[in-house]
């Protein structure tokens, strides 16, 4: 099942005793938590916190045994919890808990491993899915798209009384990624700097916080669209920034990989879900190979091929040469324009 906001407020009307929620994402399981945990905090319960990934059978069974000095129910948190790490039995013996308990709620959450954009449980994880499913609200909350993303961006900002100027939350995503965490983050740093009016554009250039990949990938645009004087200076501004030339170069060389591999797919017409199935794409690839979609049509095959063989070498003169780095960046990056300009 999926977590969906109207029906845990009707399992916790009905007074549910096992809320379960599980993801790909901590963030998106933590939020879920702090729902439930604000919505009981009226009845204010007693609080168990057992830490995870794997407290002890005897541990939660004492929790949930134990009587509330006031009468109502203890609530009994498990955060992040694992169940591949217990054996056959003792995962039996929780389950068997849960179902045996009267004097307790509990909230539990884990991350599961995500591949080819989907969670897929394995045997002890599915077995605790379906004894909590039976017994309450067993969920997955699933990962929020660019839409919803925004909606958050824009959320947080209005609870910092602070908004975004048009095209400020979308470039933030760009620069920052889909990591809840560190949006958040970046949410509150840009709104103190706005001194909590309108989050804009050039803030978000200036103070955002940056994944390497976005930048490089900028470069790589800038590249492509004859733009090699504006590719430098976002490289100098990298450099000084003091990130190693060796993982630009592999940032870089991603950035090419993602569309040449694009390019294929597509003058096979096949679907990006088969690219990031064929070469072990995760994650936020549906973003990632979207955004190479829309450079490779700025290239030939033989052009990616060409600066592929570029950054290969490049990749080998800076783990070699006695060369400046920072030079042998500059010189990839103008035969990379030079291959773009070339048809």
């Amino acid at each position: 099942m999926l977590y969906s906001e109207n029906e845990l407020k009707k399992r916790l009307k009905t007074g549910c005793g096992i809320f379960y929620f599980y993801s790909s994402e901590e963030a998106l399981v933590r939020d879920a938590a702090n729902k439930v945990e604000h919505a009981l905090r009226a009845d204010d319960p007693e609080t168990t916190v057992l830490p995870g990934p794997a407290p002890s059978v005897e541990e939660i069974v004492l929790a949930a045994g134990t009587i509330s000095f006031f009468g109502g129910r203890r609530l009994v948190e498990l955060p992040l919890i694992r169940p591949s790490a217990y054996s056959d039995k003792d995962l039996q013996d929780i389950c068997d808990t849960f179902s045996d308990t009267e004097n307790a709620v509990f909230l539990l959450t884990s991350v599961f491993e995500e591949r080819y954009g989907k969670i897929k449980p394995g045997k002890r994880e599915q077995k605790l899915i379906s004894a909590c499913e039976k017994l309450g609200y067993c969920a997955q909350v699933a990962k929020p798209g660019r839409a919803m993303l925004q909606k958050l961006l824009r959320m947080w900002a209005e609870e910092m009384g602070t908004n975004f100027a048009p095209g400020a939350d979308s470039r933030l995503l760009d620069r920052c990624g889909e990591d809840q965490f560190l949006l958040h983050n970046e949410v509150d740093k840009l709104a103190a700097l706005s001194d909590y009016s309108t989050v804009t554009v050039d803030m978000v250039q200036t103070l955002g916080t940056v994944t390497l990949d976005a930048d490089t990938f900028d470069m790589v645009k800038l590249v492509a669209a004859g733009q090699t004087g504006k590719a430098l200076q976002k490289l100098k501004a990298l450099l000084e920034l003091q990130n190693d030339p060796v993982l630009i170069a592999g940032a870089l060389v991603g950035n090419y990989l993602d569309i040449y591999r694009v390019f294929l797919a597509k003058r096979s017409r096949r679907p990006l879900s088969d690219a990031a199935k064929d070469f072990g794409y995760t994650g936020k690839w549906q973003y990632r190979l979207s955004n190479a979609e829309k450079a490779a049509g700025r290239f030939n095959r033989g052009q990616l091929e060409e600066s592929l063989s570029i950054l290969q070498q490049l990749d080998l003169d800076l783990k070699s040469s006695k060369l400046d780095s920072d030079l042998l960046l500059q010189k990839a990056l103008c035969q990379l324009a030079q291959v773009r300009e070339s048809r």
